[in-house]
């Protein structure tokens, strides 16, 4: 084992930016690997069923140039997960791609393993018929055709896929979908680090620096392992880490204060301590691993649902918005007959969120008394073309534009408009079709690393 493994998350995502200055004070003392997370379910499945990034290359290339040539030169491997955000092919290529032009830019050439995520529907069908597909996070359970038209699944593999890259010797390891922990867990795990310890750190390290103060996904963040704990430190000086700050960020988006779950196990906190270590940085010790009883894998997939349309207008006259249910009322009994002809109810869905009155909570919580001064108002159609779309929320604009509601003195609109035009086609809509967890026992799910040379010879 390593007496000590010592490695920089770049950032809280790939393209999410991260100093200069960081990545120059992180690469002035010894480093075992850079990692980075590239993508998160977060953002909803358009960019998994599309197959595009939801952060823009301009933002991923500067943050690989910084980063590639500094790491090469030192023989640093640099480790990038989920990569192009979804972690699909298409999202794996297109970091490639952006990987190919800076090697040809900076004159540069190295060996890269690329870990596909991708689920061959075969597999999915069979997984389906044999009942070893769970639902996950509030999913429906799968019925038999669900499968049917589903685009880009794949599967959120953990640390082993990564080990297998790093071992055939990878300068760049790049990754489909994959946990984020995976990416940082994956060296210090196979060099030894008790697992616990190396996926608590993991756990923390996915989101740059926003475990310091001030709290910043766009910094980076150092992780120094031995076999008795681990220390957090942001690169960054103007940033540091608290004992209380490292601990809640250990619970981020995690439902149980005391554990959390990667395809490895259970990671229980129960026993986990938090101390000061100099100035800036927190050491942890005490996390364990509690392994599977039995292997899953969380898949992710998506459908074509429609294309969506949506208009932005606000109020202000206060009876108009204690009438806000009666316009919307009103609307939808007029876009319903409207389209009568050539859409049937439930072909389309019609959505009134009203910002500034119950836009984020709903029905949740009582509306505020007295009302707000303002509502922002987004009216959103999903259809199954464009052109319907644009249509239906035309419709809906110009209706609750003039829409009576009691009480209503002037003929003039009822809403004022930010934009010209007021209306925006928004494209492509899709839903989840598959978030569950899949019982791997007897599978044939290996994610294999398959080695290329990006670059040119000199």
């Amino acid at each position: 084992m390593s007496a000590e493994i010592r490695y920089l998350s770049l950032c809280g995502l790939l393209g999410y930016g991260y100093a200069e200055e960081s990545l120059r004070r992180a690469l002035a003392g010894p480093l075992d690997f850079i990692g980075v997370d590239g993508g998160s379910t977060d953002p909803g499945p358009y960019y998994l069923g599309s197959g595009k990034g939801f952060v823009k290359p301009l933002q991923v290339r500067r943050d690989l140039s910084l980063v590639l040539r500094p790491a090469l030169s030192r023989g640093i491997p640099l480790i990038i997960g989920s990569a192009g955000g979804s972690g699909a092919r298409p999202h794996v290529e297109s970091t490639l791609a952006i990987l190919r032009d800076l090697a040809r830019e900076q004159g540069l050439r190295f060996r890269a393993a690329v870990v596909y995520a991708d689920l061959d529907p075969g597999l999915l069908q069979r997984a389906l018929s044999e009942g070893r597909l769970s639902p996950c996070g509030g999913a429906p359970p799968l019925l038999p055709g669900d499968l049917d038209g589903l685009r880009h699944p794949v599967a959120q593999f953990g640390t082993e896929p990564i080990q297998a890259a790093l071992r055939t010797g990878a300068e760049v390891v790049v990754c489909g979908r994959c946990c984020d922990a995976a990416v940082f867990a994956a060296w210090p795990m196979m060099h030894g680090i008790p697992a616990g310890l190396a996926l608590h750190a993991a756990k923390i390290a996915e989101c740059g620096a926003l475990c310091a103060r001030p709290a910043g996904a766009n910094d980076s963040l150092l992780v120094t392992l031995g076999p008795d704990g681990f220390t957090v430190e942001p690169a960054n000086p103007v940033r540091r880490c608290t004992p209380e700050s490292v601990a809640a960020h250990s619970l981020y988006e995690q439902p149980d204060p005391e554990c959390f779950y990667e395809p490895e196990g259970r990671i229980d906190m129960r026993a986990s301590t938090f101390e000061p270590c100099g100035e800036r940085g927190v050491t942890v010790r005490g996390t364990v691993l509690v392994p599977a009883a039995e292997a899953t894998l969380k898949l992710e997939g998506a459908r074509f649902r429609g294309c969506r349309a949506i208009t932005v207008a606000g109020l202000r006259d206060p009876v108009a918005i204690a009438s806000l249910d009666a316009i919307e009322a009103g609307v939808r009994a007029a876009v319903a007959s409207a389209v009568g002809g050539f859409l049937a109810e439930g072909e389309y869905t019609l959505r009134f969120l009203r910002y500034g009155l119950d836009a984020v909570t709903g029905s949740h919580e009582p509306p505020p008394s007295p009302p707000p001064r303002e509502v922002g108002l987004l009216i959103d159609a999903v259809a199954p073309t464009q052109d319907l779309a644009d249509t239906l929320v035309s419709l809906a604009r110009s209706s609750a534009l003039h829409q009576a509601f009691p009480g209503r003195k002037a003929t003039a609109g009822n809403l004022a408009f930010p934009c010209s035009p007021s209306d925006f086609a928004a494209g492509e809509v899709y839903e989840f079709g598959l978030y569950h967890l899949l019982r791997t026992r007897g599978l044939d799910l290996a994610f294999e690393p398959e080695v290329i040379t990006i670059g040119s010879a000199p």
